[in-house]
């Protein structure tokens, strides 16, 4: 085995380890159980329908779907959905949220090498899965198994906020923030330039999202309307927490 197989081997059972010791209280760990961080969770999967096109007779990939917080949200769209995920721990608490849905399905594999044909897919998705991967080769998976005219639609942290930036530059705060060892969020310059490389005819990346998980309830509306004002202004918004990628095959 190549040092770089054995390295991308090493790295995979390390984010597979990281989320077995997660997987009871993941949602915890990423924020999504917070009054704040549903409602940032209910904001990405009408971007993954909205920006995606997700309707009925759509096939449709989630990458790295977890413990299915988003595939719980978006599978009333209509379209066909496989939910891809590398941990076994994680895909059983996804099991259970889309337990009634006919129309979900999931797999344990890896977004590195996915296990489907080429041009398989209408839409590729996901949140906060690519700063997981090697991008240069998630973004050429993605771009094989989708469709002439497919979408790419993922939502990402922005490595130019400052607090994104300390969580995984600062090596003792990434326990605490549920950072695994290998992962590296990146900018909307780099995602850009990975997909355009990959093959992708359009790609567009937007800074977006200053509500902060923390948010008290009672904050929640007048900080989210704050919020999506700031994301109308250049170089203030390149300071927003998540990224959405959207990009046309």
């Amino acid at each position: 085995m190549s040092d770089r197989k054995r390295a991308a081997s090493e790295r995979l059972l390390r984010e597979i380890e990281h989320h077995r010791e997660i997987a009871e209280r993941a949602e915890i760990v990423w924020n999504w159980d917070s009054p704040s961080g549903a409602r940032r969770a209910d904001r990405r999967a009408r971007l993954f329908a909205a920006c995606g096109g997700l309707a009925p007779g759509e096939r449709a990939l989630e990458l790295g779907c977890g413990t299915g917080v988003f595939l719980s949200r978006v599978a009333g769209c209509g379209a066909s959905i496989a939910g891809i995920d590398l941990s076994r721990d994680l895909l059983s608490k996804a099991r259970t949220a889309v337990r009634e849905r006919n129309d979900a399905t999931l797999v344990c594999g890896n977004a590195e090498r996915l296990p489907f044909p080429d041009l398989t897919f209408d839409v590729v998705y996901g949140s906060s899965v690519l700063h997981h991967l090697d991008l240069t080769v998630a973004a050429a998976e993605t771009f094989r198994v989708l469709r002439p005219g497919g979408r790419a639609v993922f939502t990402e942290p922005n490595i130019l906020n400052p607090q994104v930036a300390f969580m995984f530059h600062v090596g003792a705060t990434k326990r605490y923030f549920g950072v695994s060892p290998d992962e590296k969020a990146f900018s909307r310059f780099r995602a850009l330039i990975t997909l355009q490389d990959a093959g992708f005819r359009r790609v567009v990346v937007t800074p977006f999202d200053f509500l902060h998980p923390a948010t008290p309830r009672r904050w929640l509306d007048v900080v989210d309307r704050v919020g999506r004002w700031l994301e109308r202004f250049p170089l203030v918004n390149e300071l927003a927490g998540s990224l959405l990628i959207v990009a046309y095959r």
